[in-house]
């Protein structure tokens, strides 16, 4: 059964029954709840906006620490611009190898609707070749992708095959240029197949406040009372991302209900 776009803004495809599932209840995060990350946040926009108008556009590459907002960016991205014709297909790292059939059915789909293949935290370990079936996508096989299709994933590494310290050193400088070793080539040419590439920092302090208080914006609390119990939700947790600010929202939330 093909996915009816007219009423799914996404979907998900589901490997054990080999077809794509459509997505029914989508985050409802937005552009606007993102705080902290405008710069990636415009540049994502932009791209999109013109991959929907079809101008030239790039596959892109979201990556950084952990908590980030990377995922947030993407269900946002699709929640501002689904009116203007944009879905997505979610597909996990496990199942690159079903990509080709995929690209073979949104070939067939209507092009008045634009189509980002997501895949959420990518990265492969030593031995790995189920990256293969995403460098034919980005760039470099016999069959150009489908116009109206492009991918953006989500990593924690800039480099999306590890990297060993003996490739690095098997480098060197030939007339004044790097020239990387065979090995540490191969592995750095998957990640220049993105055209756009966005690295995400940690919050500070200050940004992780932020991002507190706009998520209790129309709540009555004391501000500073909400900071102390927020910077200790966050030293308990390790971390002061966006992420442990809506988990600290979820905990806090639950207790003036109390």
């Amino acid at each position: 059964m093909r996915v009816d776009w007219h009423q799914s803004y996404a979907a998900i495809w589901r490997s054990h029954s080999n077809k794509l599932k459509p997505v029914h209840r989508l985050d409802p995060v937005r552009l606007a709840d993102l705080k902290g990350i405008d710069k990636q946040k415009q540049a994502i926009v932009d791209n999109t906006q013109h991959f929907i108008d079809g101008k030239t556009s790039n596959h892109a590459l979201l990556w950084g620490a952990r908590g980030t907002g990377k995922s947030s960016l993407i269900k946002a991205l699709l929640n501002e611009l689904a009116p203007s014709g944009l879905r997505v297909v979610q597909i996990d790292k496990d199942d690159l190898g079903y990509l080709p059939e995929i690209l073979d059915a949104l070939e067939q789909e209507d092009e008045q609707f634009r189509f980002i293949i997501f895949c959420d935290d990518l990265s492969f370990e030593e031995g790995e070749s189920s990256y293969k079936p995403l460098k034919t996508l980005l760039e470099g096989g016999l069959e150009l992708p489908p116009e109206h299709v492009r991918l953006y994933a989500t990593s924690n590494r800039r480099h999306l095959l590890p990297e060993k310290k003996s490739e690095n050193q098997l480098s060197g400088l030939v007339d004044g240029e790097i020239h990387y070793a065979d090995s540490l080539e191969d592995k750095l040419a998957l990640s220049d197949r993105f055209g756009l590439t966005l690295s995400f920092y940690p919050a500070n302090w200050e940004s992780y406040f932020d991002i507190v208080m706009s998520l209790f914006t129309g709540v009555t609390v004391d501000k500073e009372q909400l900071h102390e119990a927020a910077r200790l939700y966050a030293m308990g947790r390790g971390s002061h991302s966006g992420r442990t600010a809506r988990q600290f929202y979820q905990f806090y939330r639950a207790s003036l209900s109390d």
